[in-house]
C-alpha cells in the first residue's frame, strides 16, 4: 500500500500567499508565484522535498500573473500583471528580460513551442508575440511575429504537424547547430506538463490563439492570421485532436464546442454541450492526451467528457472512505504515466481516483474509475498539478504549497516479528510468539524498516536508528547517519550499502567490515537476509551470496553476472536467498523498462538458472512436475497472463518459495479474455525448488480481498499485512466497503484501530489447516508429504504422515487429492478420516467418464466449492454444474448455465428454481419461471388456489386454453355452468360443451356443436345420448362421426339395419368386418357383401371358398389379384387352374409362379403362345442354394426358359438365362442373333472362353471392320485369345487384300501378309494338314508384293531396272491376286508417259484393254497421264468401274460392284 509523504516547500518569510504552480515536466523543479500585499509579488523555485533554490528568487512589486516552463530544459518563462515578461535560468538564477516596450498590460498568454524554441507571449491589450530563443534562455534578436488584435487574449496552443521532412537529413541539420532543423527534430520532446495534446511533427508554428470575444484566430510564423471561429462567451481552454482534426473550445460558462477543421483552414461546428451549471474564471479545467475533458467548478463531484468516444460520467466521493457529507471538489489534475486523478477538496483532503479498464465477456472494454483513500491535508485546497519525472503532486493549500510524493509504506517479518508503517511516522509492531503489539513513532518519515527477534532498525533516508524492546516498550540504543539505498539487518549487524561495497556496521554505525566490489561487479543497489545468508544485487546486474554465520562475513561465491544468463535483463528489481544460501530467487526488469513477467531461480552449486513464466503460465526450464500432464488447461489459464510483484523464502524451509503475481494489460490477456474473465487479481503461488526436480508448482491461491499484500513465508503460515483506511483522528481497518469472513478481521463496520492489534494476519498453508500448532517434527513431516505429493511420489508421501494419527490432516490430505486429482489416494483418506458419505458420494462417482467431473464430487463433499466449480467447468460437465448450482442455492448461475451451456436441462432447470421461489414465497417470480418451464398450465393454479381472484386475472390474461379449460372445470364443479360454457367455448373444449349441454338437457344444442365441430368425442358423448333415448338413426350417425364404428355396426344389426352395416363395415377394423361377414352369411343374403368383407378383413381363404361355393367369379378375379407367393400354394393351384378354365392364362401363370409350380407355368406359356416378359422369367427364376430345386434342375429350369426366350425371338433375356444355367456358348449365339455388337463384345471379354472368342470375332468379320479401327482391333484379339490362328490368318489376308483394292497400300499389305505368315506358322506346329499349302501360297504372294514394292523403290535411283523388274513380274503366272495386274500396267504407263514414249504407253494400254477389256483406266494411271494420252488421240472407255478377280483356271474375270456385293453376302452367308 502507498502512502503520500507531504513536504511543505521552505518559502522566504517575505514571500505572501501562493497563487500559482508549475511544475517542470522532466525535472523535479517546482516554480511557485506568490503574492504579498506589503511587498508585491514573487517567483520562487522548489526541489522535489520543498527545498528553496536561493538563487532562483524574482521580487517585484507587483504580482505575476503566468509561469511556464521550457518543455527540455530548466528555464521558466513568467508573466507579470505590468505585461513584463521574463526568462528565468535554474539553477544559477541568470533572468532574461523581453524587450520592455513590447507588453504593456497584464500578461494573460504565455506558451513555448514544442520543442522549445518558440516563445508566444500576450496580453491583456490584444498584443500577441513570437519570439525564438536558444537553449541558454537567450532571445534571438527581435521578435519573430508580433499581431495586434485590441481585445484581451485569453489562451493559446500550438498545432501539432506530421513528419513530412527527411529524418536523417534534419538530424545532420541538428548538430550541427541549425536551430530550425533541431526545432523539427525535436518534436517528440514535449510539454507533457501541459497534458494539452499530443505534439506533432515539428513547429510548423500554426498557432490557435482566442480571445475574450469568443473569437479563436489561426495563427502562422509569418503573422498571417484568420479567424477560424466565433463562440459565445469568453474562451477559457483550447484542446485540438489531431486524429480526428477537432478543436474543442471551452468558455467561462463551461460551454464545450467542438469544430472540425477542414485542409484549406476552415471550420465545422460538429456539437455543443453545457458542462456544469456553474462556471466561470474558478472552474478547472484538464484536458488528457486520449482526449478527456476533466473538470472541477467547486461541486460535489468531477465532470468527465470523453470526446473521444462522445461519452460523459461523474466521480463523487465516498463518505465511508473518509469524506464528509458536502465537501465539495475545487480543482483537478491528471497524471497520465500513472492514470490517477487527484482533486482537492474544500476541506484539506486530495481525492484520488486510479483509472482500470476491464473487459466484459463481450470483449467490450470500459474504463472504470476507483476512489482511493484519500491524503489528509490542512485548509481549502485551490491549486493541484502534477509535474516531474518523479510524478510528485504540488498542493496549494491556505496560501501554502506542500509537495506529496508517493511513498511504498515499508514493513519486514523476521524470527516472528512483523513491522508495518501505518503512517509517515508510526509502525505497527507484531510479536507473533508473544502475542503482543507495540507502537513505534519516529521524528522523521520512515522509509525502510528491519526487524530482529529483540530488535527494530528504522531508516528514513539520511539517519538509521535501532531500537531494543525493554518489556511492553522500545528504547533507543543507538543512531548514525547514513546515506544508503539498500538496509539490512542480521542480528547485531547493519549491512549498508555505498559505491563498490557493503559496510557491516553495528548499531551505533561502526564499521566492522567492508564486502568489496570491483568496478565491474558494479556498486550493490539490494540487499537481503535469508537464514544466515545475505544476498547482494549491484546496478550491474551481479549477484553474490555471503554467509553471516561467523564472525566475518564470508562470500559463498564469487559474483555472477545475471546478464550472460538472462536474455533482455535490464536491471534487477528483487533479490532474494533461501534459508540455505544455495538458491536466488530474483525479479528483474527488462531493457525497455517493463517488469519482467519471470521469476529466476540462480542455483549457486550448480551454477544454472531456471524460471518460471508468469505469462504462459509453464516453466521452460528445470524439470517439470510430474502432473503437468495430468493438470488442466484451465490451471494454466489460471496462471497465464501475469508477472510477478514480489517474492519470499520461507524462514527456515529452503525448498520453498512464494510469489505474488499480478494481471498484466497485454495482448496475451485480451486474447484469452473469454478464459480470463474471472481471474483475480493477485495470486499467491507457492512453488518447491530442488536441484534434483528443479521448479515445481506446489499451490496457488488469490490473495484475499480485504488484505493487502504478502508480507512473509514461515511454515505453517502465510502472513499479510492489513489494509489500512486513513482519516483524521486514526488508521482504520478492514477496507471499508469489502467483507472479511476471517475471524481476525470480523468487523461490521471500520473501528479505529486499538494499539493491541496485529496489522499483520497469518494464514495457515493448505497442507497445515488444522496443523497450526504442531510440533517442529510434525511440520517437517507435512512439509514432506507436501513435497512428496507434488512429485508424484505417493508411496514417500504415506511413508512422511503415516505416523500422524490427526483427522485434520488426513482431510488436509483428502483435499490436496482435489488438486492432484489422486481418488486412489481419497479413498484411502476418507476412510481414515470416518466420512462414509464422502466414500459412498465417490464410489458411485466412478460412472463419470471424466476425472475432473469425478474430482469434482469429492471437492463438494470437502466442503472445496470453488474447486468443484472449476473443475466441472473445466472438463465441460455443465449439467453437473447446474445441479452444484441449484444445490448450492446459486440460482442465478444455475439458470445462467442452462441458458448457455445446459439447454437441455432448461426447463427443470427452471421449474426447479419456480419451486425455490414458491417456497421462500416470491410467487411472482415463480409464476414467470413456471412459465418458462412449460408447467405453469397446473402448476399455476395449484399456487394460487387459495387466491381465487389472482388466479382468474392471471387465467383471463394468459389466454391459454389449457387454462381456460382448467379454469371451466372448477366453475362446473362451483354449479356456475353458463359461465362455465364460455370458458370451454373459449377453450375450445367441445366435449366439455357437449356435457354440459346434455346435462341441461339441451341435446338440440349439443347436436349442433358436434355437427358443426366434428370432434369425435363430442359426437360420441352425444350418440350416447340419442342411444339412451332410443333414437337409433341419430345415434348410428353421430356414432359414425365419433368414428366408433363398432357401436354402430351393433345397433344396425340389432335393428336389421343392412343397407347401412355394409358401410360402416368396411369403414371399421377387421375384427368388425368379419364379424359383418358372418352376420351376411348366416341371414344367407347378400352373400357379395360376405365374400368382399371376408377378403377385405384379410381372410382370403374364406372369402375364395365362399365365392366358389356362390360362383362368383368377378368377386374371384378380385380376390386373385392379392394373391402372391406367400399364399397358401393348393389355393393358388386352385385359382390358377380357374383362370385356365375361363382362358386368362396370363393370370394363370402368374399364379403358377406364386405357387412355384414353374414346369406347368413355363408349359402353359409355351402351349398359349404367351410372351415370355422379363418379369416372369425372374419370377420362375429360382435363387441359387434354394430347396425347392437341386441345382442341376434350376439350370434346367432357366435352360428352359432361355429355349422358350429364343423362340420367341427375345435374345437378350435368352441370353441372360443361359448365362445363369451356365451355358455361355449359348448364351453367345443368342446374343448373336440379337445383333447387338457392344454386347456381343463385353459378353466375350467376360466369358473368356475360346469358342466364345472365336464367335465373337467371326461376328465382328460381318460388320464394316475396314471404316471401324476399334472392331478390327477387337477381332485380331478375339482370335489371338481364342487361338484361331488359322482364323487370324485368314482375317490378316482380307486385311490385305482391302489394303491393295482399296487403297493400293502394297506396303501395309507386305505387313498383313506377313502377320498371317506367323500366325499359320504357328497354327502349322499344332496341326498339319492344308495349313502348310496356305502357307505356300502366303509366302509367294508376299515375295511378289515384296518384288512390287522394290521396284517401285528402284525407280527413283534406277527407272530401267525398275521397269525390267516389273515386266518380268508380269510374266509371273500367279501374279494376281498377289499384285494387281493392272497396278503393273499403271506402273509402266506412267514411266513411258514420263519419259514421252506415248508409243510404249498406248502398247501397254492394248495390251491391258486385251487383258482387261472393261477395265477403268484411271483406277491405275493418273489424271495427267490420261490427259497426255488422250490429247494424243487416244480413246479410252472411262464410264465403267469395273474389279478385277483371279479365277481358279489362272484368268482373269470382271465384275461390277452390284455383282460382287451380292457374292459378298453370299459369303456372308455361308460364314
Amino acid at each position: 500500500m502507498a502512502v503520500y509523504f507531504d513536504h511543505r516547500v521552505e518559502a522566504p518569510d517575505s514571500n505572501g500567499t501562493a497563487s500559482l504552480l508549475a511544475w517542470h515536466s522532466n525535472q523535479p523543479l517546482l516554480a511557485v508565484g506568490s503574492v504579498n500585499p506589503a511587498a508585491g509579488g514573487s517567483v520562487d523555485v522548489y526541489l522535489k522535498q520543498g527545498e528553496h533554490v536561493g538563487l532562483c528568487h524574482v521580487q517585484r512589486s507587483f504580482s505575476p500573473s503566468l509561469l511556464r516552463w521550457h518543455p527540455t530544459r530548466a528555464l521558466l518563462a513568467v508573466g507579470w500583471d505590468t505585461g513584463e515578461t521574463l526568462i528565468l535560468t535554474h539553477p544559477h538564477g541568470e533572468v532574461t528580460l523581453l524587450p520592455p516596450d513590447t507588453h504593456a498590460s497584464c500578461i494573460t498568454m504565455l506558451e513555448w513551442s514544442f520543442s522549445g524554441t518558440r516563445l508566444v507571449t500576450g496580453d491583456q491589450a490584444g498584443v500577441m508575440v513570437m519570439w525564438k530563443v536558444d537553449a541558454r534562455g537567450k532571445l534571438h534578436g527581435n521578435h519573430v511575429m508580433k499581431q495586434h488584435y485590441n481585445k484581451p487574449l485569453t489562451h493559446c496552443i500550438f498545432k501539432p504537424m506530421p513528419p513530412t521532412e527527411d529524418m536523417a537529413m534534419l538530424a545532420r541539420a541538428a548538430v550541427s547547430g541549425d536551430e530550425d532543423a533541431l526545432d523539427k527534430f525535436n518534436w517528440k520532446k514535449s510539454n507533457k506538463g501541459v497534458g494539452a495534446f499530443s505534439p506533432g511533427s515539428q513547429d510548423g508554428l500554426t498557432i490557435y490563439a482566442s480571445t475574450a470575444d469568443g473569437c479563436v484566430y489561426s495563427v502562422d510564423e509569418q503573422g498571417r492570421s484568420v479567424c477560424l471561429l466565433t463562440v459565445e462567451g469568453r474562451v477559457q481552454n483550447l484542446f485540438y485532436s489531431e486524429r480526428r482534426s477537432v478543436l474543442a473550445v471551452v468558455t467561462d460558462s463551461l460551454l464545450l464546442s467542438q469544430f472540425s477543421l477542414g485542409p484549406e483552414g476552415g471550420a465545422q461546428e460538429l456539437s455543443r454541450v453545457k458542462l456544469s451549471r456553474r462556471g466561470g474564471p474558478s472552474a478547472d479545467i484538464v484536458w488528457t492526451e486520449g482526449g478527456l475533458l476533466i473538470t472541477a467548478s467547486g461541486e460535489q463531484h468531477v465532470r468527465l467528457w470523453d470526446l473521444e468516444g462522445d461519452d460523459n460520467c461523474v466521480l463523487s466521493l465516498d463518505e465511508n472512505l473518509g469524506f464528509e457529507k458536502g465537501e465539495l471538489l475545487n480543482c483537478v489534475s491528471y497524471c497520465t504515466a500513472k492514470d490517477v486523478l487527484a482533486a482537492g477538496t474544500n476541506r484539506g483532503r486530495v481525492a484520488l481516483w486510479q483509472m482500470t479498464t476491464v473487459t466484459n465477456q463481450k470483449g467490450e472494454t470500459k474504463t472504470q474509475w476507483e476512489l482511493q483513500t484519500p491524503t489528509e491535508l490542512e485548509g481549502n485546497i485551490t491549486q493541484l498539478q502534477w509535474g516531474s519525472s518523479l510524478h510528485l503532486l504540488a498542493v496549494s493549500s491556505s496560501g501554502s504549497v506542500l509537495i506529496l510524493s508517493e511513498h511504498v509504506m515499508c514493513s519486514h517479518y523476521s524470527q516472528q516479528v512483523a513491522a508495518v508503517q501505518v503512517t509517515p511516522t508510526q509502525l505497527s509492531l507484531s510479536y507473533f510468539s508473544t502475542d503482543t503489539q507495540l507502537t513505534l513513532r519516529t521524528d522523521t518519515h520512515i522509509r525502510a524498516v528491519q526487524v530482529g527477534k529483540d530488535t527494530v532498525t528504522v531508516w528514513d533516508g539520511r539517519c538509521v536508528t535501532v531500537y531494543e524492546t525493554s518489556g511492553p516498550a522500545l528504547r533507543h540504543t543507538g543512531s548514525f547517519q547514513c546515506d544508503s539505498v539498500a538496509l539490512a539487518v542480521y542480528e547485531e549487524n547493519i549491512y549498508t550499502v555505498e559505491p563498490n561495497r557493503v559496510q557491516v556496521r553495528t548499531p551505533q554505525g561502526t564499521v566492522k567490515q567492508l564486502l568489496v566490489f570491483s568496478e565491474a561487479e558494479g556498486s550493490p543497489v539490494l540487499l537481503s537476509v535469508g537464514g544466515s545468508y545475505l544476498a547482494v544485487g549491484t546496478d550491474t546486474t551481479h549477484v553474490r551470496v555471503f554467509d553471516l554465520s561467523r564472525r566475518e562475513a564470508k562470500p559463498l561465491c564469487n559474483a555472477k553476472n545475471m546478464a550472460e544468463l538472462i536474455p533482455e535483463l535490464g536491471a534487477l528489481r528483487s533479490v532474494k536467498c533461501n534459508a540455505n544460501g544455495n538458491q536466488l530467487s530474483m525479479l528483474v526488469t527488462q531493457i525497455n523498462g517493463r517488469p519482467d513477467h519471470r521469476v529466476y531461480f540462480y542455483d549457486v552449486e550448480m551454477d544454472r538458472v531456471s524460471h518460471f513464466d508468469f505469462f504462459t503460465g509453464r516453466p521452460l526450464s528445470g524439470l517439470p512436475s510430474p502432473d503437468d500432464t495430468q493438470r488442466t488447461p484451465g490451471k494454466e489459464v489460471e496462471l497465464a497472463g501475469r508477472y510477478p510483484t514480489s517474492q519470499f523464502w520461507d524462514e527456515t524451509e529452503p525448498r520453498l518459495f512464494i510469489c505474488e503475481s499480478a494481471l498484466v494489460n497485454s495482448e496475451f490477456h485480451h486474447d484469452k479474455q473469454s478464459q480470463t474473465m474471472n481471474k483475480v487479481d493477485i495470486l499467491v503461488v507457492t512453488f518447491f525448488v530442488t536441484q534434483e526436480h528443479g521448479l515445481l508448482l506446489q499451490d496457488t491461491q488469490p490473495k484475499p480481498p480485504t488484505l493487502q499484500s504478502l508480507l512473509a513465508l514461515d511454515t505453517p503460515y502465510y502472513y499479510y499485512t492489513c489494509k489500512l483506511l486513513f482519516q483524521r483522528g486514526g488508521v482504520f481497518l478492514p477496507h471499508p466497503g469489502e467483507k472479511d469472513t476471517d475471524k481476525e478481521l470480523d468487523h461490521s463496520a471500520p473501528l479505529a484501530v486499538p494499539v493491541s492489534h496485529h496489522m499483520v494476519v497469518r494464514r495457515p498453508l493448505r497442507d497445515f489447516v488444522g496443523l497450526e500448532s504442531c510440533d517442529k517434527q510434525t511440520r517437517d513431516a507435512m512439509l514432506n508429504f507436501s513435497f512428496y505429493l507434488t512429485i508424484g511420489d505417493m508411496d514417500e508421501a504415506f511413508k512422511a504422515i503415516k505416523l500422524i494419527k490427526s483427522e485434520a490432516v488426513w482431510e488436509n490430505m483428502a483435499q490436496m487429492c482435489v488438486k492432484s486429482r489422486r481418488l486412489d489416494v481419497a479413498h484411502v483418506c476418507l476412510g481414515n478420516m470416518g466420512n462414509a458419505r464422502a466414500a459412498r458420494a465417490l464410489r458411485e462417482a466412478k460412472k463419470e467418464p471424466e476425472l475432473e467431473a469425478r474430482t469434482a464430487i469429492l471437492a463438494t463433499q470437502l466442503g472445496m466449492l470453488e474447486e468443484a466449480e472449476q473443475l466441472l467447468r473445466s472438463c465441460g460437465r455443465f449439467d453437473l454444474l447446474n445441479k452444484f448450482y441449484q444445490a448450492a442455492g446459486k440460482w442465478q448461475q444455475a439458470v445462467e448455465t442452462a441458458e448457455t451451456h445446459d439447454r437441455i436441462h432448461l426447463r427443470t432447470t427452471y421449474y426447479n428454481y419456480a419451486q425455490h421461489l414458491e417456497a421462500t414465497a416470491d410467487k411472482t417470480l415463480a409464476l414467470a419461471y413456471y412459465e418458462r418451464s412449460d408447467t405453469h398450465r397446473f402448476e399455476v393454479p395449484r399456487m394460487l388456489m387459495e387466491d381465487i381472484v389472482s388466479l382468474e386475472i392471471y387465467i383471463n390474461k394468459m389466454k391459454d386454453k389449457s387454462l381456460f379449460k382448467w379454469w371451466g372445470h372448477y366453475l362446473e364443479s362451483q354449479s356456475d355452468m353458463e359461465s362455465a360454457l364460455r370458458y370451454y367455448d373459449y377453450a375450445q373444449d367441445y366435449l366439455s360443451q357437449v356435457r354440459v349441454h346434455c346435462y341441461l338437457r339441451n341435446i338440440q344444442k349439443a347436436s349442433e356443436i358436434a355437427n358443426s365441430t366434428g370432434n369425435r368425442a363430442a359426437s360420441y358423448h352425444v350418440a350416447r345420448q340419442y342411444e339412451s333415448q332410443e333414437m337409433i338413426s341419430q345415434s348410428v350417425h353421430f356414432y359414425t362421426r365419433a368414428q366408433a364404428y363398432n357401436n354402430a355396426i351393433r345397433l344396425c344389426k340389432e335393428n336389421n339395419m343392412d343397407e347401412q352395416l355394409m358401410n360402416l363395415a368396411l369403414l371399421s377394423n377387421p375384427e368388425d368386418m368379419m364379424d359383418t361377414a358372418c352376420y351376411y352369411e348366416e341371414k344367407g343374403v347378400h352373400m357379395d357383401r360376405a365374400v368382399m368383407l371376408y377378403h377385405k378383413a384379410g381372410h382370403v381363404s374364406k372369402a375364395l371358398e365362399l365365392a366358389f361355393a356362390t360362383e362368383q367369379f368377378g368377386a374371384l378375379q378380385l380376390i386373385a389379384e392379392d394373391l402372391n407367393e406367400n399364399s397358401d400354394p393348393v389355393l393358388l393351384a386352385r385359382c390358377s387352374d380357374f383362370f385356365i378354365k375361363h382362358a386368362q392364362y396370363q393370370k394363370a401363370v402368374e399364379l403358377l409362379v406364386a405357387a412355384k409350380k414353374y414346369p406347368e407355368a413355363l408349359q402353359l406359356c409355351l402351349d398359349q403362345n404367351l410372351t415370355i416378359t422379363e418379369d416372369i422369367a425372374e419370377s420362375m427364376t429360382v435363387s441359387r442354394g434354394s430347396t425347392h430345386l437341386l441345382e442341376a434342375e434350376r439350370k434346367e429350369l432357366l435352360e428352359q426358359i432361355a429355349d422358350c426366350c429364343m423362340r420367341q425371338g427375345n435374345y437378350h433375356l435368352a441370353t441372360k438365362k443361359y448365362t445363369q444355367a451356365g451355358k455361355k456358348t449359348k448364351a453367345m449365339r443368342a446374343l448373336l442373333k440379337s445383333g447387338d455388337t457392344e454386347k456381343i463384345v463385353f459378353f466375350a471379354g467376360v466369358s473368356r472362353q475360346k469358342d466364345i472368342y472365336v464367335l465373337a470375332a467371326n461376328y465382328l468379320q460381318s460388320l464394316d471392320w475396314r471404316k471401324d479401327p476399334e472392331i478390327m482391333k477387337n477381332i485380331i484379339g478375339f482370335y489371338t485369345k481364342g487361338r484361331a490362328l488359322d482364323l487370324l490368318a485368314g482375317f490378316y489376308e482380307a486385311c490385305a487384300q482391302v489394303e491393295i483394292d482399296d487403297y493400293q497400300n502394297y506396303e501395309k499389305a507386305l505387313g498383313a501378309l506377313t502377320e498371317a505368315c506367323k500366325c499359320l506358322s504357328k497354327a502349322k506346329s499344332r496341326s498339319e494338314g492344308d495349313t502348310e499349302e496356305r502357307l505356300t501360297e502366303l509366302t509367294q504372294r508376299t515375295t511378289l508384293i515384296r518384288r512390287f514394292i522394290q521396284a517401285r523403290r528402284l525407280y527413283e535411283e534406277d527407272p530401267s531396272g525398275a521397269v525390267q523388274e516389273c515386266e518380268s513380274l508380269l510374266e509371273e503366272p500367279d501374279l494376281d491376286p498377289a499384285v494387281r495386274v493392272g497396278d503393273v500396267f499403271g506402273f509402266l504407263i506412267e514411266h513411258h508417259c514420263q519419259q514421252g514414249s506415248l508409243q510404249k504407253a498406248w502398247a501397254r494400254v492394248e495390251e491391258l484393254k486385251r487383258l482387261y477389256p472393261t477395265v477403268n483406266m484411271s483406277v491405275y494411271v493418273s489424271p495427267h497421264s490420261l490427259e497426255i494420252l488422250q490429247s494424243a488421240g487416244v480413246r479410252l472407255n472411262l464410264a465403267e468401274t469395273t474389279h478385277t478377280h483371279r479365277d481358279t483356271d489362272g484368268t482373269y474375270t470382271h465384275s461390277d460392284g452390284e455383282d460382287e456385293d451380292e457374292v459378298e453376302e453370299d459369303e456372308n452367308l455361308n460364314n
